[in-house]
């Protein structure tokens, strides 16, 4: 079994809300060092049945695009591990 990490966030430059509200409340509980804050999703992902990692590389690539990421306001990365 492969295991997939994939890290979606909003694209740069976007207005992030919530990444905005957590930074607000960081600030105001007393890490005032805290200049900007961006919140993402993190997608843990167990891979049966690859051939390699190249494959799992192209299905993960996949599922990124059909479905955990909206490349038009997000990036995403991920990595594989054996």
């Amino acid at each position: 079994v492969m295991k997939a990490r994939v890290q979606v966030f909003l694209k740069p430059g976007l207005y992030d809300p919530q990444g905005e509200a957590i930074k607000g409340v960081l600030q105001s509980i007393g890490f005032g060092m805290v200049k900007d804050c961006r919140q993402g999703k993190i997608f843990l992902i167990d891979l049966e049945k690859a051939s390699g990692e190249n494959e799992a590389r192209a299905k993960v690539d996949e599922m990124c695009r059909k479905l955990l990421a909206n490349q038009v306001i997000e990036d995403y990365s991920f990595e594989i591990q054996d």
